[in-house]
């Protein structure tokens, strides 16, 4: 095993290990690809965690989760910044401790910053926000004084009907919207309003930049807001879809939204425009509908991954009603022959009983507030219902 390790930091080559004797895994073997680096820190955590028995977790972009075999523990890394979470305490310490005989780590105790995420704790649950970075966001735009707004963009507000003259500094407008993008990791609140600007990074207008301007009017006003995780969570998954039909006046392509609650905590929401033109709502909602399975799918086997046992099925909730006979009766040759590959997605998962959905008003619905500009009474509760 120490000359395969050693081939690690000398070649850029595949290497497969095996899993110590006696221990069962989700996967029997491992394949890693090394890749090299200024000091190869990454990589070579990376290489010690596979010798010691952890197994890399499929469909992790952002950051590498290692779960063991015996007792749950996942290792985030991301550079130098290593976190750190598990079920049992002493298999984290004794795994720091493996870390720190091998590569010298500085032990920070409870996290409480990472990447930019601010991490408070108490008896209730765990809270998450980016007050500094909203703040840091906020000063480099000169808006610290600025006169706060209740909600991102005012009601009715259509970011794609904006004109006007080009917006001279197209690079700052860019380096902008990078940032509110990465400010949607724990403010779903903007989830919509960042989609529509981010449309235009490309050749913004001074109408544009005005809608910018807004939304960080509305984040002068709620600097710490983010999602806060109860504790004594339930095992179950229940989602929320949405689509807004038509609503790009450029293209006239339609919106698609979604949002997921593990127990009481939001865990995945997404406002994205659609590849193609539907034809109607229904054909619009039913898209939104298959890309929420698509990512319940992904969800429920990173939960299994994860050693948690989800109940099944998932309710899915929806507004529009012929998105629900469609999939309890796929015979709707005239709604259903523009997308095919969807209801065979959405109708495998409801007969495998992933899925039961079920219609909910459009004023309660939550993934509302991911489709459109609401006023500030909805809007709030709305914000209620995310856990925020």
């Amino acid at each position: 095993m120490q000359r395969e390790l050693d081939a690690l930091e000398e070649n850029d080559t595949w290497i497969l290990t095996s899993l110590p004797p006696g221990k069962k895994a989700i996967g029997s073997k491992w394949v890693y690809k090394i890749k090299r680096h200024p000091d190869g820190r990454i990589d070579r955590y990376k290489a010690r965690l596979v010798a010691k028995g952890y197994l890399q977790i499929e469909g992790i972009d952002f950051v590498e989760s290692f779960s063991p075999v015996a007792k749950l523990v996942s290792v985030s890394i991301y550079v130098d910044d290593v976190l750190i979470t598990g079920t049992s305490l002493e298999e984290i310490q004794r795994l720091k401790k493996y870390l720190n005989d091998l590569f010298t780590i500085k032990d920070l105790r409870n996290a409480k910053y990472f990447l930019g995420l601010e991490i408070f704790r108490n008896d209730a649950g765990t809270h998450l926000c980016q007050r500094k970075y909203v703040l840091d966001l906020l000063k480099d735009a000169g808006l610290l004084g600025c006169k706060p707004t209740s909600t991102p963009f005012s009601q009715g507000y259509n970011v794609t009907a904006q004109g006007g003259a080009m917006f001279a500094d197209t690079r700052r407008f860019k380096r902008l919207v990078g940032r509110l993008l990465y400010l949607n990791l724990s403010r779903p609140d903007i989830s919509y309003g960042v989609q529509q600007l981010i449309q235009f990074v490309h050749a913004p207008t001074q109408g544009h930049w005005d809608a910018a301007i807004h939304l960080l009017r509305y984040l002068k006003g709620t600097p710490s807001l983010g999602l806060f995780y109860p504790v004594g969570q339930s095992n179950k998954f229940e989602s929320f879809c949405d689509a807004d039909w038509a609503t790009c006046l450029l293209t006239r392509k339609s919106l698609t939204d979604y949002c997921i609650f593990y127990g009481k905590s939001l865990v995945s929401w997404k406002t994205k425009k659609q590849k193609t033109v539907s034809k109607s709502s229904a054909e619009a909602e039913y898209r939104s509908m298959a890309a929420t399975v698509c990512e319940l799918q992904w969800l429920y086997n990173l939960s299994h991954d994860l050693h948690l046992n989800v109940a099944l099925p998932i309710a899915l909730w929806c507004d529009n009603k012929a998105t629900l006979h469609i999939t309890a009766n796929p015979v709707f040759h005239e709604r259903t022959k523009h997308l095919d590959i969807d209801c065979h997605i959405v109708r495998n998962q409801y007969k495998a009983g992933l899925i039961h959905p079920h219609h909910i008003s459009t004023h309660l619905q939550p993934a509302d507030l991911f489709t459109k500009s609401l006023g500030g009474p909805l809007f709030r509760t709305h914000l209620l219902k995310l856990g925020m």
